[in-house]
This record gives C-alpha cells, sequence and structure tokens, in this order.
C-alpha cells in the first residue's frame, strides 16, 4: 500500500538540505529511490518540510537504510516521520 511521508525539519538549511540530497544521489547511483512516487520541499531557509509519497512502507524503509547514515555523517536532526496510508493520488500528467 502506498503511503505519504511527512517530515518537519525547524532546524534544517537549504545549503544542508542540497547537501544531503547530493550525497544520497551518490549513494545509490543517481537517479531517484526505488519506490519513491514524490518528493518536494518545502518552507523556509532553516524550517523546511519535506513531503513524500512511497509505493510501499517497505520501500521508504529501505531508503531510511540509504538516508540516515548521511544525515548522522552531517551531525543533522532526522526529526521522526508523520506517516499516513495513502487512499488517493491524483497526478498531473506529464508529457
Amino acid at each position: 500500500m502506498a503511503i505519504a511521508v511527512l517530515f518537519y525539519h525547524p532546524n534544517l538549511t537549504l545549503d544542508a538540505f542540497d547537501e544531503v540530497d547530493r550525497r544520497m544521489h551518490d549513494a545509490i547511483g543517481g537517479g531517484e529511490p526505488a519506490g519513491l512516487i514524490h518528493h518536494s520541499v518545502s518552507g523556509e531557509d532553516g524550517a523546511l518540510t519535506t513531503f513524500e509519497i512511497w509505493n510501499s512502507e517497505e520501500e521508504f524503509a529501505a531508503f531510511g537504510a540509504v538516508l540516515m547514515p548521511i544525515v548522522q555523517e552531517l551531525e543533522l536532526e532526522a526529526g521522526l516521520p508523520t506517516i499516513m496510508p495513502l487512499h488517493r493520488l491524483v497526478q498531473e500528467a506529464r508529457p
């Protein structure tokens, strides 16, 4: 079952987010993580929110095994995700 994942990062800067993102893509060999349907970042620099949609909680957990060592290495606060089952997803068609 698809899930929605919401993280609030009260102390995360855009520069730190970009560094985590760069290292994560290096760690997985480019592209996007398996099972990721949607990823967005919003908020002000230093108070970011990430919202993701995953095919399954198992794929999200597998991604966490790649992401968490990077977060720890950069000495960032990971925060706890809010994980919700996804009832409906509507996506705009892309050409």
